[in-house]
């Protein structure tokens, strides 16, 4: 019996699993928005708030903690620069799970995690232009080939 067993094993061992919420909340600190299923965004959800916490924080001893777990400067960087700052006046509740439907290939449910702040770039909108018209050309009237060659 599962009581009081806590988390999903996601078909991975302990190692693998962690470098998953690692990458998975790398991405999501890095481009505010990811795709993946359901089961692996509510498993990766409060660690990626954990992470928010500590950016929020600030402070050399929060910084080191975060790197220890996310293994990037440069996503480091971005938590303490950018994300943790956006979220100052903010108790919690940085993230989001917005079901997008079932995935092709084996019907899995997925999802976007996604910051709460997370505004998705406009598409330009695309307008089918009028085919140009073809300019005129003239066309010279072809010389028949001289018959007065070496044989």
């Amino acid at each position: 019996m599962r009581h009081q067993r806590a988390g999903r094993k996601l078909g991975r061992d302990a190692s693998h699993r962690k470098a998953l919420y690692a990458n998975l909340t790398s991405a999501l600190i890095e481009h505010g928005r990811i795709k993946t299923t359901a089961a692996k965004a509510k498993e990766v959800r409060p660690v990626a708030e954990q992470m928010i916490t500590l950016g929020r924080r600030g402070g050399v001893h929060a910084r080191r903690q975060a790197l220890k777990f996310l293994r990037s400067q440069d996503v480091v960087h971005k938590l303490f620069s950018d994300v943790g700052p956006r979220f100052a006046d903010r108790d919690g509740g940085y993230s989001r799970i917005v079901r997008i439907g079932p995935r092709l290939g084996d019907a899995a449910e997925m999802v976007y995690l996604e910051l709460v702040d997370f505004l998705p770039e406009a598409k330009p909108v695309r307008r089918r232009r009028a085919p140009e018209p073809e300019p005129e050309q003239e066309q010279e009237p072809q010389a028949a080939p001289e018959s007065g060659g070496t044989l």
